[in-house]
């Protein structure tokens, strides 16, 4: 058994997949599905997505400096995938999707209602790559439906049925293996 050379390219899954949506008070929300997402900085806390030139998406984030990134359940993945192979440009996907464009609190870009958790940002730098342009965000402000808060009030992220993408497929997450810090713990668990 070999290993084969690919080309060049990005391989790097699974992903988290996000629905970030976008608009203003003179542009109507629209919604782009997203794979290349990620954390860049915990203090102040910042994420990146990337977005090509050619979404409709991408003018109006470059337009506003602001979007919400909005994490996708297994109840959400229909309406994911049709958000990331129909253009706003020609459909409401909102309405097409039957999805709430709920007021966010520090930006004009409204927030997904249905989703679990709608992280809020402010674009700062815009970097061009090459076919993807790199929003850096600072994140102002984060909503959790509270429906995934337990008696103690602990927020239960993993219980809301996230999603991830990987090589052209959609997973939900699996089994826990272990937690941060567990290889060193006495307990090993």
């Amino acid at each position: 058994m070999g290993y084969l050379d690919f080309k060049p390219g990005n391989m790097l899954y699974p992903l988290p997949v996000v629905m970030v949506s976008t608009g203003s008070d003179s542009i109507r929300p629209n919604i782009i599905t997203v794979a290349w997402a990620g954390t860049i900085c915990s203090n102040p806390p910042m994420l990146s997505i990337s977005v090509t030139k050619e979404r409709f998406s991408h003018d109006i984030i470059r337009d506003t400096g602001e979007f919400v990134v909005n994490l996708v359940t297994e109840e959400l993945i229909r309406a994911c995938d049709y958000c990331g192979v129909k253009s706003g440009r020609d459909v409401d996907k909102f309405k097409e999707m039957n999805l709430t464009a709920a007021p966010s609190k520090e930006v004009k870009a409204p927030q997904i209602k249905e989703s679990p958790v709608s992280i809020e940002c402010k674009v700062r730098e815009i970097k061009e790559l090459g076919s993807h342009d790199m929003f850096i965000a600072e994140v102002v402000n984060v909503r959790v439906n509270d429906k995934y808060m337990d008696e103690k009030n602990v927020f239960n992220l993993n219980e809301t049925g996230l999603v991830t993408y990987s090589h052209g497929t959609y997973f939900t997450l699996g089994k826990k293996v272990g937690t941060f810090g567990f290889s060193v713990r006495k307990d090993k668990k």
